[in-house]
């Protein structure tokens, strides 16, 4: 007798023998949940025991930073405000590749990560020393650069 498509067996070929019993083994997933799967980044960090912002402080430390770089932004120091918000993402790269876990901070692997982050910061903080008026750095190239994307 052959089974329909999509039907499970019990018994036959593909069971194995569990504590006396015959269970069949099945890629489907059970129609019944019995558990909720821990979410990626929860404990890498710090162990377990630790509520969960203690084991996340280094995504809570470079979020924190770049909201204080937002809020310094919208009150009308925007050169200061970029400038802190590229510092977090410097020290966001520095972090990945110093710490061994960095909870929800790590998305790709490590290498990409420093890279991403690192060069978002870099070239955050080199266009806030450049930003007129009055730049604190002189950077032709970076100037060219602006003057011929903004015009």
């Amino acid at each position: 007798m052959r089974a329909e498509p999509g039907a499970e067996q019990v018994g036959g070929p593909d069971a194995e023998h569990v504590n006396g019993s015959t269970a069949a083994k099945s890629r489907r997933f059970p129609s019944v949940t019995r558990d909720t799967a821990r979410p990626e980044g929860s404990g890498r960090a710090v162990p377990g025991a630790v509520s969960t912002p203690a084991r996340q402080w280094p995504m809570l430390s470079v979020l924190a930073a770049t909201a204080v770089g937002l809020l310094i932004t919208a009150l009308g120091q925007a050169k200061i405000g970029c400038l802190v918000i590229g510092v977090a993402l410097i020290a966001a790269s520095v972090l990945r590749r110093v710490l061994p876990s960095v909870g929800m901070l790590a998305v790709r692997s490590r290498f990409t990560d420093m890279i991403t982050y690192g060069l978002l910061g870099v070239a955050i903080t080199l266009l806030a020393l450049v930003m007129a008026p009055r730049p604190w750095l002189d950077l032709p190239f970076v100037e060219g650069a602006v003057r011929f994307t903004v015009r």
